[in-house]
């Protein structure tokens, strides 16, 4: 069974490393609107884009959803 990208981001939740990746994963965390099911890029893309105050830069969200896909 394939993961949702929540799910997979909550790997890289780190309390000690302070990271792109792992400071991004903490405010998934947080964020309770979050859409913690999708498996869809362009849902997650546009949540992030639209609603989400946490993220910069989308090629971070780029980045990750490719080694998303690589990992599932």
């Amino acid at each position: 069974m394939k993961r949702s990208f929540y799910h997979y981001m909550q790997t890289f939740r780190d309390s000690k490393l302070r990271t792109d990746e792992t400071l991004l994963a903490e405010d998934i965390f947080k964020d309770l609107q979050f859409p913690k099911q999708s498996e869809d890029y362009e849902e997650v893309s546009y949540y992030l884009e639209t609603n989400a105050y946490y993220i910069s830069n989308m090629n971070l969200f780029d980045d990750l959803w490719e080694k998303y896909l690589e990992n599932n």
